[in-house]
């Protein structure tokens, strides 16, 4: 199966940095960008664009609720009008700053709580996938791969939306093919190894065991690696060899 590895990045502010972007580019395919609602600024999208023509990856807009103070992490009451103006407002800035470096961009993937709100509301999937239809219909969108697949993919449908499936390595999974709760002991998966096998078993087979050791079949595109940290890089070189030795 060819999994494409994706990793959140340009998330620096003015003098501030944050993350090993130039370092981990070499080592994934598809890069989140973001877009100034909970990171990043003119400058910052610049640096981040011009790197990944330099190693060809392929640029997604990584859209936020309005809050940077809160790195959009903060759910917000929103109006679906509001959410089609937000989205369409950096998906505006990113691709312009694209165009001047000449290349496109390929897919959305929202970023924290406008994700996880996305996942569980389908009024606010809907606004969403609304606009990136009225923006460019050939963007895909990023989703969280699970046991509603089939029913966000009819959603999208409707507005001439396809979907890229995202799965997460290092978290565990329920029996229906949902996220574990952070919340919940065992959520987040420590072990490298552990990790790596699991990987290993969606590159081969697309399927993971969740936490009682039932076996999932999931749609995957893409794995999210976290970029963030010195342990986080050694991990995800493991699976771009991983990758490549496959």
């Amino acid at each position: 199966m060819n999994i494409k590895l994706n990793c959140d990045m340009g998330e620096g502010f003015g003098a501030y940095s944050m993350g090993l972007d130039e370092k981990i580019m070499p080592y994934i395919e598809m890069a989140n960008l973001a877009c100034g609602f909970h990171a990043s600024d003119p400058v910052t999208m610049h640096k981040s664009i011009k790197l990944c023509k330099e190693h060809d990856l392929q640029i997604g807009c990584h859209p936020s609720y309005p809050d940077l103070v809160g790195f959009g992490r903060r759910e917000m009451s929103c109006s679906s009008e509001e959410i089609i103006s937000f989205i369409l407002y950096q998906l505006g800035a990113l691709s312009a700053l694209c165009k001047s470096y000449d290349v496109k961009l390929s897919y959305v993937k929202p970023h924290g709580a406008l994700y996880n709100a996305m996942m569980r509301d389908e009024s606010i999937f809907r606004a969403i996938t609304k606009a990136i239809s009225k923006f460019d219909s050939n963007l895909k969108l990023m989703i969280l791969s699970s046991g509603k697949n089939d029913n966000y993919a009819q959603l999208a449908q409707k507005y001439n939306i396809n979907l890229l499936y995202e799965v997460f390595a290092d978290r565990a999974y329920t029996n229906e093919g949902f996220l574990v709760p952070r919340s919940l002991k065992d959520a987040v998966i420590e072990n490298k190894e552990e990790v790596l096998q699991r990987a290993k078993s969606l590159m081969r087979k697309g399927s993971l065991k969740s936490i009682d050791g039932k076996k999932l079949k999931l749609k995957v595109d893409t794995l999210c690696v976290h970029g963030d940290n010195k342990s986080a890089l050694k991990l995800i070189k493991s699976l771009h060899k991983l990758k490549n030795d496959l």
